[in-house]
């Protein structure tokens, strides 16, 4: 096996021409994000799986279990992200064990755009079809990003990096924006029959996936290791086996792992928020899907500006107290969202603008905040862990909701219950002290954080 090709750090041009490589990831895989995990495999899934049963009071079987079909969708959810967390920190030891970082990210990349393109072949009662497609796309997405993310504290400096990481969800939220705001062209304008109209929204996205992540493939580097191993076996249980290592050397590192856990609680609330608030509209509110789907699509464009403007926020004011200052928002608009009136859309675009305001520059500062706080050379590792609660994987959150709606009967106390996880994050966010966290994983700090 030849050592990975290095990228000169000293031209600077070369490493401007990778961080452009590297924003049109995130431009590629939201697609997969918005238009698959927001919008239309839910409510399509459940439609083949309701098919299968012969009706809503039917079942239909999966590894043996017996499944209703509306909880088919939400079990194959449950499944993938426990996948996740079983594949994605060992994804993360092989990519920095071997150093072999684009060509691990490539393999998933294509894996999972294939799955995705496959769901142009669901329908009918392929029910079956459907769950095993989202188990590969899912667990794909997840394991790329993994990769993904691990680039960030190579393509930059530490005091850029705020900058660098608010205009990747930035560029992210505006191509899963624009290939959602297409589909939702032909969805709503009944040229085609409506099953064809999902199917060909959902393979659009495994197209856009793949088409547009040629660019990251051809403009990221990988880095030199100190080892390599020279057969695939070899480097799967050394990868293993420095996992371990990893997990047990975060003793450590007991402020990186705090704001790891503060970052779990407080971003499972987060990507809860953001996947409850459809239900939310139309089960508690009474608003119909033109409302929903123009809420998200509001969302997706203004999260834009927002990720950029906190960004900037962040170099006056500082990284950690922007993030602070954003679940704050994120407290106030849960809460709020409990008093909303039936039937109001007005109030409900303005929750949805304020938590879009908020959205990206949460998640953009908070990657750029860890990226500081773990050790150089293990980053893809540390991101495996970080990436547990990320896009599509709020399992805390869930069980609360699912709780939270099984003792009360009532949408209004499961949204609110959210409320928990701001609070809890915030507290502990706050008990870390960063500039030493960064320090001890032997990195430089800031002068803005």
């Amino acid at each position: 096996m030849t050592a990975p090709k290095v990228v000169d750090e000293e031209i600077p041009g070369a490493r401007r021409r990778e961080q452009r490589g590297w924003y049109w990831y995130d431009w590629a895989d939201s697609a997969f994000q918005t238009t698959v995990l927001t919008v239309f495999l839910g409510p399509y899934l459940t439609s083949i799986a309701t098919t299968a049963a012969g009706g809503e009071n039917g079942f239909v079987s999966f590894l043996g279990l017996d499944l209703r079909p509306k909880a088919y969708f939400t079990a194959m959810v449950t499944i993938s992200v426990l996948l996740q967390i079983v594949v994605m920190p060992i994804v993360g030891a092989l990519a920095d064990h071997t150093g072999r970082k684009k060509q691990i990210m490539g393999a998933f990349v294509y894996v999972g755009a294939a799955a995705t393109l496959g769901f142009f072949l669901v329908s009918g009662d392929r029910y079956l079809l459907g769950g095993v497609l989202f188990l590969i796309a899912n667990v794909t997405f997840g394991s790329a990003r993994v990769v993904y993310e691990s680039f960030l504290p190579q393509i930059c400096g530490a005091e850029e990096r705020d900058a660098i990481s608010s205009r990747g969800w930035g560029f992210g939220y505006l191509g899963g924006g624009l290939l959602l705001a297409l589909n939702l062209v032909v969805y709503l304008s009944g040229a085609v029959e409506e099953s064809l109209a999902v199917r060909i929204s959902l393979a659009s996205a495994g197209l856009w996936w793949g088409a547009f992540a040629i660019i990251p493939m051809l403009r990221l580097h990988n880095r030199a290791v100190a080892h390599v191993e020279h057969t695939a076996a070899r480097a799967i249980a050394g990868s293993v086996r420095q996992l371990g290592r990893t997990l047990g050397e975060l003793r450590r590192y007991p402020r990186t792992l705090l704001f790891l856990v503060a970052y779990l609680i407080y971003n499972d609330g987060v990507q809860t928020v953001i996947g409850f608030s459809a239900t939310y509209a139309d089960q508690e509110l009474g608003l119909g899907q033109t409302h929903q789907i123009g809420a998200i699509l509001m969302v997706q464009f203004i999260a834009v500006g927002g990720a950029l403007g906190l960004g900037r926020l962040a170099m006056r004011i500082g990284t950690k107290r922007t993030v602070l200052a954003s679940l704050v928002v994120w407290t106030v608009v849960v809460g709020v969202a409990y008093f909303l009136q039936k039937g109001s859309a007005v109030q409900f675009y303005a929750i949805a603008f304020a938590i879009a305001i908020v959205m990206g520059g949460t998640q953009a500062l908070s990657r750029s905040l860890y990226s500081l706080v773990i050790p150089s050379g293990r980053e893809a590792e540390y991101f495996s862990l970080y990436e547990i609660s990320d896009k599509g994987s709020a399992f805390l959150g869930s069980l609360v909701l699912t709780l939270a709606l099984q003792l009360t009967d009532s949408y209004r106390a499961a949204i609110v219950s959210l409320v928990v996880f701001f609070i809890i994050g915030f507290v502990l966010l706050t008990l870390v002290n960063l500039p030493r966290a960064i320090r001890e994983a032997g990195n430089e700090v800031p002068a803005h954080i």
